[in-house]
């Protein structure tokens, strides 16, 4: 912490005690000499002179390492008074200036040195920052560095910054660093402002990159309460810009807008406005480089900091470096906004931005909890509320910055920093208006003549149209017209000015045809994706300009860069906002086809991405649940001439592309995505080109592209017109086995997974009128699913939880015939065993729940010895262990679900098996609300449901033997019983779908069946089982058709 400790002790520095007051001599020498100095008045006296003499030799002998209380602006105010009073013929003089001034910059070079030591240590490992004290100990000696020297700002922190208690939630790991930073947070001289820099020499170079975008800072100063002090800005327009309207739609307005905000306080210092001479500005300029240096060099070790500690650690401190909505008559707090708004140096600005991104970057779990609310006469403000505050000040101000901001570095900054902030906030929670203020804002900027703005502009649009989509603020914003807030004088790509722009591009022999039969849709098109489309296919109307990194020399399009973004923001917007997507359908499979068949591979792989999005929300519009009106979606015509153009165009050649296996990958994902009844549609040589390259590339030796043709393999084997081919399903079959042998983890799951859908479609096809798949699937074939699904339930868990759900289809689906044969006993009984280990380990609950389900579709299968073979009790039990005991509720809801399935007495077992199966029932139902994980809660009635159903069940299956156990139970616990059963005709299910009955007629149908059947029982001579669980079930239903007001159903059942 000796790093630390020297910040305490420079000029500019504050005592860190903030109760304790300074001694009255502290720093007195240097206020003395200093107003010596300021008194005197130019005078070429040889007194004159000796008084100067005497006070500079003072000055420099002043030992700064031990006073404080020095603050920076006395040190500017002492040196530009020393330049005045010294005449430049008085060499000697000018000497001692000279020597004062190094000895008063060394003291900040001393600053620097030390943030530079504090980061090194964080970048490397060597600073633990596990106690609560270091932490906030550090905290307060950044923040207090981040505003060193910010002209009139003077703060006063505590030595300790303390965090606020938050929620519980789930943090993120820290972001690892990125290779990029020191590139994108290091803006250069502005170029706009180049006429009123004025010339300096080499060794300079460095104060000129400083002063190149510098502007004008407001003065402000702080308080102990780290506010601005009274008689600065006034609250209400914090930060001298709150008053300036920010959501204007048009040009104009931000033209307005930004003549308003540079002649008031932001103005750019030029030397016909400075009081200084040459001189005095050199020096007063080297001090301010030197300031700058030090906060950048605080942010930069803030910045290591962040990605030193956890996320829910940082959070604490949100307060400490967010700004959140000041309430009526309250100053405004400082934060990082400050300097984003105030800093006078362009890279402080951008470093200050970095930071921040670097806070919203994976915040979306603690800003979730945000909500706003019109309620203000609370006695206290909820987290959520200030959350919510503290998001729109964020909107506020980073808006503020952008109308300002000169530098186009700093720009780009400044639109990242926005786009993680959209990215992260829960605009669903949140009142309407923020979105669409910054959806204004930067429509501008994609004109903007620096690529690297134009590139950011998309990325944060790309955020808007991602973020909890689809929001209906969004929908209207993309429902604007064209021209809103699009013209720019600055444009370096203005060819979307004509509404018929996509004439312009050569047209492919599909559009007419598309044209005869698009969905019915809005008229007015979609603005954002005609950019996007225009910028990837159409040339540029003017050439590149120097800061176009990314434009290759000769090349008639956008960077390479602008072409990427505007890809993804189509992707986005296919999988947000589809039904606006899907009128453009026809003219963006051109666009794909434009762009896989280029050269470059990361514009490949972007079509091929945005392929796979459209081919996605085609299918989301036909699945049995979709909301969309049949008139509304893609006709399935339309969705086979878009294939056909697909697969007729370079999407083969990208899919056979070897030197690039990313691309193949991505082209296997995307060839995954073809709607199934577009597929069956397809001339046939188009589908079997699919299925030949699917198992062709199956044989890859790179694992991605493996891994994806073993997933887009369990996509077609669900295909209705190709689940019944045995052929292809065998040799589907035979390609997923051969991968779930692979050393890469990521082609094993992917196998398993696909392994799981392909004993689908073998369930499927037992339910068909036509027996024919079954008898002619190979039995060999069966035994080595069955040896590789076994292996595959030891694996992983990633690979598991498959594993054992293809264990449970494969042994539902065998057949008498196969079960007669010797060589399938071993290895049913190990497949079994293999389940039943399953259930009982301590895996993830995702593998357990599975297993869970494999061993009710075990059940299913009536050919097999269930009730009489030697694993029925191991299998009981296993279930009966879970329903008890397991700590997941889904997983006991899945056990009780299963332990209902068996549709025969006999395959309950002995009366000892079914005894203990309905006791760990009745004990399940008591301790359903046993849990110390209260997420768990919201499944207790479906688990309670689903145990009800599974007690009725018993008991319309049971036979004489077991009701005397029966009654015994009911004796002890029966009120529980009744009053549990009782929820679950009036209710049903809550929550999940657990399979149980959901109308009141199914469900009160079960007890009486139930009633019945004990009823129809020949009990033994004596035996009172049978008279009392009869009158339970009677006064159950009575109670019920009591509550319900009718009787009528019990007519007949109470003579029995």
């Amino acid at each position: 912490m000796a790093a630390m400790q020297v910040a305490e002790s420079l000029p500019g520095g504050q005592a860190r005690d903030v109760p304790r007051e300074p001694p009255p001599e502290q720093g007195s020498g240097f206020r003395c000499l200093s107003a010596r100095l300021c008194a005197l008045r130019p005078d070429d006296s040889s007194s004159a002179r000796t008084e100067i003499h005497l006070l500079f030799d003072q000055l420099i002998s002043e030992n700064y390492g031990e006073v404080g209380g020095v603050a920076p602006e006395d040190v500017s105010a002492l040196l530009v008074q020393a330049c005045r009073l010294v005449p430049l013929n008085q060499n000697h003089l000018v000497s001692k200036v000279s020597q004062l001034i190094h000895h008063l910059l060394n003291r900040l070079q001393l600053l620097q040195n030390a943030l530079k030591g504090i980061q090194s240590l964080l970048n490397g490992g060597k600073m633990k920052l596990t106690q609560t004290e270091e932490l906030g100990a550090l905290l307060a000696v950044l923040k207090k560095s981040m505003f060193h020297g910010l002209p009139g700002l003077n703060i006063e922190l505590p030595t300790v910054l303390y965090p606020t208690p938050l929620p519980q939630y789930d943090g993120r790991p820290p972001v690892k660093p990125q290779q990029s930073e020191s590139n994108t947070s290091r803006p250069t001289v502005n170029k706009k402002k180049k006429s009123k820099v004025k010339s300096r020499k080499i060794q300079q170079e460095e104060e000129e990159e400083e002063s190149g975008g510098e502007r004008e800072a407001a003065p402000i100063t702080g308080s102990g309460k780290e506010n601005l002090r009274e008689g600065s800005t006034p609250c209400s327009s914090s930060l001298g810009v709150r008053s300036l309207p920010v959501e204007g739609s048009s040009m104009a307005g931000r033209d307005r807008v930004s003549t308003r905000f540079r002649s008031a306080s932001w103005k750019k210092v030029s030397s016909s406005e400075s009081d200084y001479s040459d001189a005095e500005g050199g020096m007063q300029s080297k001090m301010r480089s030197y300031q700058a240096k030090v906060r950048q060099g605080a942010l930069a070790c803030f910045l290591s900091t962040i990605k030193s500690i956890e996320k829910k650690v940082l959070y604490g401190y949100w307060s400490a470096f967010v700004p959140d909505t000041p309430e009526l008559g309250s100053p405004q707090s400082v934060s990082l906004m400050t300097l984003t708004l105030k800093d006078p140096s362009p890279k402080t600005r951008a470093c200050a931005l970095q930071v921040l991104s670097a806070i919203l970057e994976g915040s979306k779990q603690f800003l979730s909890v945000a909500e706003d609310t019109s309620d203000h006469r609370r006695a206290f403000t909820p987290f959520s509320v200030m959350i919510a505050s503290s998001i729109r000040e964020l909107h506020r101000c980073l808006l503020l910055a952008l109308v300002a901001e000169s530098s186009s570095q700093t720009l780009t900054q400044i639109i990242k920093c926005l786009a993680n902030l959209v990215s992260n906030s829960p605009y669903n929670r949140l009142k309407l208006s923020l979105l669409t203020k910054v959806w204004n804002q930067i429509k501008p900027y994609i004109r903007h003549k620096d690529v690297n703005v134009r590139v950011s502009s998309l990325t944060l649009l790309g955020a808007i149209v991602s973020t909890h989509a689809p929001l209906p603020e969004v929908q209207l914003l993309l429902q604007q017209p064209c021209s809103s807030g699009l013209s720019n004088s600055n444009s370096a790509t203005p060819h979307l000015s004509a509404p018929d722009w996509w004439k312009k591009a050569p047209s492919g022999p599909f559009l007419e045809e598309a044209s005869v039969s698009s969905p019915k849709g809005s008229s007015e098109p979609c603005w954002l994706i005609r950019l996007c489309i225009s910028t990837v296919v159409l040339p540029k109307e003017e050439s590149c300009s120097s800061s176009d990194a990314g434009c290759a020399a000769g090349s008639i399009y956008e960077p390479s860069p602008m072409r990427l973004e505007a890809l993804q923001v189509l992707a986005h917007l296919a999988k947000g906002y589809f039904s606006m997507a899907q009128v453009y359908l026809m003219e963006l499979g051109e666009v794909i086809c434009k762009c896989m068949g280029e050269a470059d591979p990361s514009i490949q792989l972007h079509g091929a991405k945005l392929l796979e999005e459209l081919g996605t929300g085609l299918i989301q519009q036909y699945k049995p649940d979709s909301t969309i009106a049949p008139d509304q979606r893609v006709p399935v015509t339309m969705v086979v001439m878009f294939w056909t153009m697909m697969l007729n165009g370079p999407l083969p050649r990208a899919l056979q592309n070897s030197e690039h296996p990313t691309l193949q990958a991505s082209t296997c994902d995307a060839l995954s995505s073809i709607l199934p009844e577009a597929f069956s549609s397809l001339p046939s040589d188009r589908q079997i080109l699919c299925i030949t390259m699917l198992l062709g590339l199956n044989d890859s030796k790179n694992r991605l592209v493996k891994a994806a043709t073993s997933r887009a393999l369990g996509v077609y084997v669900l295909f209705p017109c190709l689940r019944q081919d045995v052929i292809f399903v065998a040799d589907t079959a035979n390609a997923i086995l051969m991968s779930l042998q692979d050393k890469s983890l990521n082609v094993r799951a992917k196998a398993a997974w696909s392994l799981g859908n392909l004993t689908d479609t073998l369930i499927v096809n037992m339910e068909t009128p036509d027996p024919s798949f079954q008898e002619e699937f190979s039995g060999l074939l069966l035994l080595k699913m069955l040896r590789s699904a076994i292996e595959a339930s030891r694996d992983k868990d990633k690979v598991k939880s498959n594993a054992v759900r293809a264990l449970g289809n494969l042994l539902h689906f065998l057949q008498p015939s196969h079960i007669e044969k010797p060589r399938f006993a071993e290895i049913i009984e190990e497949s079994i065993q293999a389940l039943i280990s399953t259930v009982l380990n301590e895996a993830a609950m995702k593998v357990r729940w599975n297993a869970c389900y494999a061993v009710g579709n075990v059940f299913k299968n009536p050919a097999l010895p269930l009730g009489t073979a030697p694993w029925t009790s191991q299998a009981y039990n296993a279930l009966t262990s879970v329903v008890t005991s397991c700590k997941n509720f889904k997983v006991r809801i899945r056990s009780a679900t299963a332990l209902s399935i068996p549709s025969k007495r006999e395959q309950y077992g002995s009366a000892e098996q079914y005894v203990q199966i309905w006791n760990a029932l009745v004990t399940a139902l008591q301790k359903s609300e046993d849990t110390t994980d209260f997420l768990e809660f919201k499944y207790c009635a479906s688990l309670r449901t689903q145990i009800c159903q599974a007690l009725i069940h018993l008991l319309s299956l049971a036979s004489a033997s077991d009701l005397p156990c029966i009654r015994e139970t009911l004796e002890s616990n029966g009120d529980m019983v009744q009053s549990f059963i009782l929820q679950f005709l009036k209710s049903g299910a809550e929550g999940e779908d657990t399979g149980a009955p959901h109308s009141l007629h199914e469900r009160d149908q079960m007890v009486r069946t139930a009633l019945e059947h004990i009823g129809s029982i020949q009990a033994l001579a004596g035996d009172s089982a049978k008279r009392a669980i009869m009158d339970f079930l009677e006064d159950t239903l009575t109670i019920y058709f009591d509550s319900s007001g009718s009787q009528v159903a019990l007519l007949g059942l109470t003579d029995q």
